[in-house]
């Protein structure tokens, strides 16, 4: 009798006067279906702080070559590396800060300084003069920009746990949407004086700065993210216990006394001490690989743009920022695809890491054959190389979301948190230094015009000088994580 009046005390939620994250549990205790309205909100302050990270690569050749930075035509790959790491080089400097901000502060401020940021930041990067002034703009950018974290926080608070899964999949599928519509928009509305003459006039502030109009457009829609977010409660408890009643009850249940004498889990597993995370090597080992691929993917999202818009004479294609657009888009719709309808099918049968390590093997064939595939004349190359740049998408996004299911499935529950935040801010580095080091090779390489070692014509596409080796690490280190399938 006594053991059920206790547990009808430990039933009974108690809430505090005036904490923002008592009201939320209260309001969730009412919670009827999907809040739609919510999630729209939430999906469009995602949305705008994902547009501006990939937006700049398809003008970001012709950017640096306006800049006149460049002493010679092959080291605008250089520069052009520089100004897409910085925005990673922020973010790995902060993330940390924003979580620990977040936890203190609360959700709301950093979500909303995060879109701020980018209304500010990318409209500047619009209106660079020079190629510093595009570093500074895009590393405060980055470094201001910590709401991710926070948001996938945000999004498991605000919402009853029957709702949680679809809240962080909006979440995920806003920022991917992000990643495929920024190239697009900034291929199609970088140099609009060019494009559409009948309707920029050159002598227009769009004429004077060429790649202004893509940064408006994301700068405005970051605007309308911005005042979404007063509609956003916040869910941080800030009272003295600073813990929300249902994690006080999940605690004060874990010490009532079992009939077997021990203390067990919700899940009727023992309580276990909990491992240094650095000392569990499922987890490490998942989350190397997943900083190498890191690297290897950035390096190929910006140079394979920037490899597009070489000239012929440098072995590059000469396409058009509106020519990289319609692939990014086509790429990014088909990638789309991908990711709803047959990655869990594909996912299901062969399991994450068996997908890793076949994606990235196929990707060395892949990758090596597109110096081959440049040699294509007309039709012939548009197709293929629609074809080939789909399928590397497909293997990348193959490669890192197995990759991130094997970190989640390395650790407890009560861990997962501080292994995404690990995680997190190692990729940012690596994200970082892709970049950088593969504008860097590329430019090397187009300068080998007739090397005897490496020579350009054949292989200064972005294949082999970075991406081929990566590729291969990623592989080798996909196999030291056997044991992960076993958690």
């Amino acid at each position: 009798m006594a053991n059920n009046g206790l547990q009808e005390t430990l039933l009974k939620k108690q809430y505090h006067e005036n904490c923002p994250g008592c009201v939320v549990d209260e309001m969730k205790e009412r919670q009827e279906g999907v809040p739609i309205k919510k999630l729209l909100t939430m999906g469009t302050i995602v949305l705008s702080a994902a547009l501006p990270i990939a937006s700049l690569y398809p003008f970001l050749y012709f950017m640096i070559r306006d800049f006149h930075i460049a002493k010679r035509e092959e080291d605008i790959n250089f520069y052009a590396g520089y100004v897409g790491a910085s925005y990673m080089l922020g973010r790995t400097l902060t993330s940390i800060f924003w979580g620990v901000v977040a936890d203190r502060y609360g959700r709301k401020p950093v979500i909303f300084t995060g879109v701020i940021a980018v209304f500010v930041f990318n409209t500047l990067f619009g209106l660079s003069l020079n190629f510093w002034m595009a570093i500074g703009t895009r590393f405060l950018l980055g470094a201001l920009n910590g709401l991710l974290g926070p948001m996938k926080a945000y999004a498991s608070e605000i919402f009853h746990h029957k709702y949680q899964a679809v809240a962080l999949s909006s979440i995920s599928a806003s920022w991917a949407i992000g990643l495929i519509t920024g190239p697009a928009l900034g291929g199609f509305l970088a140099q609009p004086a060019e494009k559409y003459p009948a309707t920029f006039s050159p002598n227009s502030i769009f004429g004077r700065f060429p790649y202004f109009l893509p940064c408006l457009c994301i700068s405005l829609f970051a605007l309308i993210g911005a005042i979404c977010c007063f509609w956003l409660p916040e869910t941080l408890h800030m009272h003295p216990c600073n813990s929300s009643p249902s994690e006080s009850y999940d605690a004060l249940e874990a010490a009532l006394p079992k009939f077997n004498g021990k203390t067990e889990t919700k899940d009727g597993r023992e309580a276990a001490s909990a491992k240094s995370l650095l000392k569990n090597w499922p987890l490490m080992s998942s989350i190397i690989a997943y900083c190498i691929f890191s690297l290897h993917d950035m390096a190929y999202s910006e140079i394979c743009s920037l490899w597009a818009e070489s000239p012929r004479k440098f072995g590059g294609l000469s396409y058009s920022t509106q020519s990289v657009g319609e692939i990014l888009t086509i790429t990014g719709c088909g990638l789309l695809v991908f990711q709803l309808f047959l990655y869990p099918f594909v996912e299901k049968m062969l399991g994450p890491i068996n997908i890793a390590r076949i994606s990235g093997i196929l990707s060395i064939p892949l990758l090596t054959s597109y110096p081959y595939i440049a040699m294509l004349p007309g039709i012939a190359l548009a197709v293929v190389l629609n074809c080939a740049i789909l399928l590397k998408s497909v293997l990348s996004t193959s490669i890192i979301t197995g990759l991130f299911i094997l970190q989640n499935n390395a650790v407890e529950q009560h861990q997962r948190g501080a292994a995404n935040g690990i995680a997190m801010t190692a990729m940012s580095l690596f994200k970082a230094v892709g970049p950088a080091g593969g504008g860097a090779i590329l430019s090397w390489a187009q300068k080998r015009q007739h090397a005897a070692f490496f020579p350009e014509d054949k292989w200064a596409s972005p294949s082999l000088c970075i991406i081929f080796g990566l590729t291969c690490c990623n592989s080798l280190f996909s196999t030291k994580t056997d044991n992960l399938g076993m958690l």
